[in-house]
């Protein structure tokens, strides 16, 4: 069973977030919103709902925006109470907890941006979450990971299923069943078809301070300029038995790179009921658009297909009654496609 120690928080955030270049030249990536949320918001509403009440962030020089973004802005607040904005005062009011920025001098990896949380968790058990990783229409995942923490004393590792993508990701292998999975090992970045499951640990874990043991003997072998993960001191406390895992609830978004951004925007949208009409109605006039398109290609144009597919993708967000109209213009594409299979045989 774990002890009784409060568990901290810790944000990993000192990166330079290349995929996003150039917004990320002046902006951090932690700051890019889903609409009008920075990621990091959704980090700081998940570890208040977990109970969590001190937190360190591991930034970086390029990072003061979000240091920013976690104290009290008395020129807008004295600007929004004298037009008597008050309905906006709650936007920006800094959550109630206490922050430590820490600076990470240079950026080397998970690992060592996890080490220089310690002199601010010291002995306890502690919540690391990446902003990269966004869950929405669940109960706060901090707090599933600290019940699990409570139940039996391990680490625990955020997990989610993942599908061909969890070849960026980390796939675990373990034993047992839901609630809590027992955790043998964890493959980084998995070369397609040799993962060992097709559970995938994503950015968030709970840790206990034997992380810091095991994270301190790694870097003291560490050679070379090259980054140091946390994975190896995963994988020893795991042969020790001292690892689980657990799912998060809702819907994970992941923010981490410019294609999943989109999508995540567009799944935000249409979760949050103030933006959900605009973003249905948005869709569906895209998707009439691409439909007018897509009936003026002719069937050698090789964009037919694929922009019959756009169209449907669009449809999924969109209104039911357009499936079957798009389902009718996927089996002229496909009746299409066939045609000119039979053509380029035949001139074979």
């Amino acid at each position: 069973m774990a002890n009784n120690n409060k568990v901290k928080g810790v944000i990993v955030g000192a990166g330079y977030g290349t995929r996003f270049l150039p917004v990320t030249k002046t902006i951090p990536k932690e700051m890019i919103p889903l609409v009008d949320r920075p990621a990091i918001d959704f980090i700081i509403q998940e570890f208040h709902e977990a109970g969590i009440e001190e937190v360190a962030f591991i930034s970086s020089r390029r990072k003061k925006a979000v240091e920013d973004y976690f104290d009290r802005e008395f020129e807008l607040d004295w600007f929004l109470r004298d037009r008597n904005a008050f309905d906006q005062l709650p936007m920006i009011q800094p959550a109630p907890m206490t922050f430590a920025s820490i600076r990470q001098d240079e950026m080397r990896g998970t690992g060592h941006a996890i080490l220089q949380a310690r002199p601010v968790v010291q002995d306890g058990p502690f919540v690391v979450a990446y902003p990269d990783d966004v869950f929405i229409g669940g109960r706060s995942f901090s707090k599933i990971l600290i019940e699990a923490y409570q139940a039996t004393g391990k680490s625990v590792l955020g997990v989610v299923e993942a599908g061909p993508e969890i070849a960026r990701l980390s796939s675990i292998e373990y034993d047992g069943e839901r609630p809590i999975l027992n955790v043998k090992r964890v493959v980084e970045k998995p070369a397609p078809g040799t993962e060992p499951s097709n559970v995938a640990s994503i950015g968030r874990y709970l840790f206990t301070p034997e992380l810091f043991e095991l994270l301190d003997q790694g870097w003291k072998r560490h050679k070379g300029p090259g980054e140091f993960f946390h994975t190896d001191a995963i994988n020893a406390m795991a042969a020790q038995g001292h690892v689980c895992a657990v799912f998060g609830e809702g819907t994970w978004l992941d923010v981490g790179t410019p294609e999943t951004y989109l999508e995540a925007f567009v799944e935000y949208a249409l979760f949050d009921p103030r933006w959900r009409p605009l973003m249905l109605d948005l869709i569906l006039r895209l998707a009439k658009r691409e439909f007018r398109l897509f009936e003026s290609l002719s069937p050698e144009d090789p964009l037919v297909r694929d922009k019959a597919m756009e169209a449907l993708r669009a449809l999924a967000y969109s209104e039911r009654d357009w499936i079957p109209q798009a389902m009718r213009w996927l089996e002229r594409t496909m009746g299409l496609m066939k045609a000119l299979e039979n053509q380029e045989s035949k001139k074979g």
